[in-house]
């Protein structure tokens, strides 16, 4: 009987699973990052165990006994969606489904391997779980608030301004010379012969998957830091084939309604204008003319991209992606004024009562991405970036000018056109062998071609009768020719190794080893063609705006005015001999960082090595021929702690010793003059060291919500800092202002979603904040200066502020999305703003006051709309407040206004549709 049981159930159990199952399967895909495949998405039978994830393409498959089922889509801080499914023996069902944003607990989704970070919540879960203190911002939240360059991007974030009218960033008060700029962990160059850094605001956010701000120092990153490391992580796609084709028009308020909106003319609107000093340049007039010529200024854009992956075998992966844009801009400073050389009385050399500049902007952007995923394991990935940018302006200063134009009757012109060109090619490899190692490299080489080509100025003086050019001086009218070339070597290899398992079989401790190097050599020309009336002809009358009339070949074969260098107008070969300086520094580096989890307090305790090699030759109208080398040895040590208070808290400490490097130029006796102020570098210039501090707290109560708040502290030896110098033009030198500096301050950021309107998310309002207050304090030490450089100077005070520290930094959004039924439709709108209070631009001296730039706020509006499955819209109105934008002078007995102006409002409409 009981034999009979048996096999009675045995032959059921038997029945059972031979029954022939169906198959669900399917893609899912990301609706608010262009459909782009899911990967690692949960696909679960509700109510069982039975599930599986999406590949790295975004499909699933599930074979099942034939039944009526329910399927659950989810993915963290995403969408949660359940579907309905009937199984059919021997049939499979299909059922693709795009996923958006949601508002999922953390602690409600498994992580099963890497997320998409171009999303807002994958960044904050993947800021959540990092051990390192570091901030992001994806491609979903910079469209969300109408940001389209990298510089403006990283803004969005805690403690960081931009300087205006430049894509200098400041971070915790501190500016370009303490921050570094990387793509993809590997060292960019700058394309300004005066910047540490590159100008951020060529970097389109089209090539960009997302944007890291590493504010707290670690062994991986190049010790040349004391505020921040950005680093751009270019776009890597992965999913199916995609085109998308973007064009869009923008305007500003002021440039429109210039009566004449005229530059000089002779220029190609695509920024690609190359000049070059002419034949013969002493011995006859060859230059290009100086005429206008009129624009309407109606900004354009247009850009294509597109991507494909295909399968190589049943592991390996070949993925590319590529796109190309082109984009213009038209601005104009209104309503100005501006002074120069004002001394502690308020009196000025320079004073203008009216001051004006037109700008007309490019940009043409192209990148390619190759990505070889050999298996599982090991995975190759090539980036080419090219970008060139062209600046063209006409400035115009009319007013006072001492021994020039006494009565007011004065005017300046300056017509500038600036041309650089960034080629960035990269390799990068990432290699896991077995579950303990894993092997990342990284290897590339960046050129930077950097030209000023016939820069021109003109300063008259209004007669009666008319203008007439000025002779006081040389150098009062002038051809100007400036190239730069810069090549950069890095290489960077790190290998990881993890141990001691626990008894869930998850690692507690790593060890990585790492090696860095880095090769720069930098090539610097200049010349300037000053041209002067000859005696008998400073009375002339001219027409400024057709100086073609006087500055011609039969006026100067009738010695009218005439043409020389610096070094005269002889005619043998060195009197055309640039003013020159070269670099070349090299940095060999080595790190080991050791991370070990104490239960819930994580460790990481680093010591990076770096020697450090800067040469710097010149041969300048001011130190003749001359060379100077800079050597130091660093040792850098650093501790960052991490302790979670609880799945949604983390309480975090870092500590470390890094280093601040003078640059090429302010190590160089070269002098470069713009219209309000005169440069000049200094070769006794050294080294800072810094030490860095920092504490902070923060919860995650949602996928999507932070809470944090941050402490820091910076302690600087020999801090650097622009000062105008004791000389008859007022020069600013960079200088080794005193002993020592700090900056202590604090930090706060809350996101919260403020309202879910239904269950489904397709009405909700969320907001965010962040600010940042500190205080900055350093010693300024006449003595030291004048003991340890060939410059005098007198500080107006013993103390003061860092130049570039904002007492008070504050963004903040509020954005309302709305989707339609049938989820192919969506409307994001945000309104953005932005505030920094007073800041240095400059050190006081000789009873003089700092120069400060006064605080002022911005205001933007930014919607964008999914109209179709395949058409989007957006509208993005900048500056909307439309503030005064002020620098003044803060001496003793009274503020005097040294620069102010608007720049007016910008209005810009975009159109996209991907096939």
């Amino acid at each position: 009987m009981k034999f009979r049981i048996l096999f009675i159930a045995l032959l059921i159990t038997t029945f059972s699973f031979s029954q022939t199952k169906g198959t669900v399967s399917g893609i899912l895909t990301d609706k608010d990052a262009n459909n782009q495949s899911l990967p690692f998405a949960n696909v679960l039978i509700k109510g069982t165990s039975i599930g599986t994830n999406t590949d790295m393409d975004g499909k699933y498959s599930l074979s099942i006994v034939p039944g009526d089922y329910t399927l659950q889509f989810s993915f963290v801080g995403y969408e949660s969606i359940e579907v309905p499914v009937t199984v059919t023996a021997n049939e499979t069902k299909t059922i693709s489904k795009a996923l958006g944003s949601g508002s999922y607990k953390l602690e409600d989704v498994v992580v099963k391997s890497t997320v998409n970070r171009q999303k807002e919540t994958a960044l904050l879960l993947d800021q959540k779980n990092a051990v390192e203190i570091k901030q992001t911002i994806g491609v979903q939240e910079l469209s969300r608030k109408g940001v389209s360059d990298v510089a403006t991007a990283v803004t969005k974030t805690t403690g960081i301004t931009k300087q205006e009218g430049s894509g200098n960033i400041f971070v915790r008060g501190l500016g370009d010379r303490y921050n570094s700029t990387t793509m993809n962990g590997l060292p960019i160059p700058s394309n300004d012969p005066e910047k540490k850094n590159l100008n951020l605001e060529i970097f389109n956010t089209d090539i960009v998957e997302y944007i890291s701000i590493d504010k707290v120092y670690s062994g991986n990153i190049y010790g040349d830091f004391a505020g921040g490391n950005v680093d751009i992580i270019s776009k890597d796609y992965k999913g199916s084939g995609f085109l998308k084709l973007e064009i869009g028009s923008k305007v500003n308020s002021n440039a429109i309604a210039e009566d004449n909106f005229k530059l000089q003319k002779g220029f190609n609107g695509f920024g690609f204008t190359n000049k070059s000093i002419p034949s013969n340049a002493l011995t006859q007039y060859n230059y290009s003319s100086l005429q206008l010529k009129d624009y309407t200024p109606i900004a354009t854009s247009f850009g294509i991209s597109g991507g494909k992956s295909f399968d190589l075998g049943s592991e390996g992966k070949l993925s590319f992606f590529a796109t190309a844009s082109f984009n213009n801009d038209f601005s104009s400073k209104s309503n100005g004024s501006a002074k120069a050389s004002v001394n502690g009385n308020g009196i000025a050399n320079k004073n203008f009562e009216d001051y004006s500049e037109l700008e007309y902007e490019t940009n043409t952007t192209g990148m390619a991405n190759i990505g070889y995923k050999i298996n599982n394991n090991n995975k190759l990935s090539f980036n080419t970036l090219y970008i060139n940018t062209s600046t063209q302006s006409k400035e115009e200063y009319y007013g006072y000018i001492v021994d020039i134009a006494n009565d007011g009757n004065g005017l300046i012109r300056r017509f500038n056109y600036e041309k650089n060109s960034l080629w960035i090619n990269q390799i990068l490899g990432n290699h896991k062998i077995g579950d303990r190692s894993k092997l990342n490299w990284g290897l590339s080489y960046n050129m930077i071609d950097g030209n000023m080509p016939d820069r021109s100025q003109n300063i008259f003086r209004k007669e009666a009768t008319g203008y007439q050019l000025s002779s006081i001086s040389a150098p009062d009218n002038h051809r100007y020719f400036q190239k730069l070339k810069e090549d950069e070597l890095a290489a960077n290899v790190s290998y990881d190794y993890k141990f001691n398992k626990d008894e869930a079989g998850d690692f507690l401790g790593k060890v990585t080893f790492g090696l860095n190097e880095r090769i720069k050599s930098r090539g610097f020309q200049a010349t300037q063609f000053n041209i002067k009336a000859t005696a008998g002809n400073t009375n002339t009358i001219v027409d400024p705006t057709n100086l073609d009339l006087f500055y011609n070949q039969d006026n100067f074969n009738n010695g009218n005015f005439n043409i020389a260098t610096f070094r005269g107008n002889a005619q043998v070969f060195n009197a055309l001999d640039p003013q020159t300086y070269g670099g070349d520094q090299t940095i060999h580096a080595a790190f080991v960082n050791t991370e070990y989890k104490f239960n819930k307090l994580t460790a990481v305790l680093g010591l990076r090595g770096e020697q450090i090699t800067q040469k710097v030759s010149w041969n300048t109208q001011l130190g003749a021929i001359g060379n100077d080398k800079l050597e130091k040895t660093a040792f850098l040590p650093s501790l960052v702690m991490k302790y979670e208070l609880n799945d949604k808290q983390n309480l975090r400490l870092g500590l470390s010793k890094t280093y601040t490097l003078p640059q090429f130029k302010e190590r160089a006796p070269f002098i470069y003059e713009e219209v309000l102020q005169v440069k000049v570098g200094n070769k006794d210039l050294y080294a800072s060291d810094d030490y860095n501090f920092d504490l902070k707290w923060e919860m995650f109560p949602k996928s999507d919500e932070l809470i944090s708040v941050t402490a820091f502290g910076k302690y600087i030896l020999n801090p650097m800092n622009e000062v105008t110098v004791s000389s008859s033009s007022n020069d600013i030198s960079y200088i080794n202002t005193g002993d020592y500096g700090y900056v202590a301050g604090s930090e706060a950021e809350y996101r919260k979603q403020l309202l879910n309107i239904d269950s489904d998310n397709a009405k909700k309002l969320s907001a965010g904040i962040n600010a940042s207050y500190l205080y900055s304090n350093q010693e300024l030490n006449s003595a030291k200066v004048n003991n340890e450089t060939d410059f005098q100077v007198d500080f107006t005070n013993t103390k003061g502020k860092f130049t570039g520290a904002s007492n008070l930094l504050l963004n903040a959004d509020l954005t309302l999305f709305n989707e339609w039924s049938n989820k192919n439709k969506n409307l994001t709108t945000t309104v953005a703003y932005t505030y920094f209070s007073d800041r240095v631009n400059a050190i006081g001296t000789s009873g003089k006051g700092d120069l400060v730039d006064k605080a002022f706020g911005s205001l933007d509006f930014i919607t964008k709309s999914k109209l179709s499955e395949k058409f989007g819209l957006g509208l993005v109105v900048k500056n909307i407040l439309d503030p005064v934008i002020k620098r003044v002078q803060e001496n003793f007995n009274g503020d005097v206004n040294v620069l102010s102006y608007k720049k007016g409002m910008t209005f810009s409409l975009n159109l996209n549709y991907q096939f």
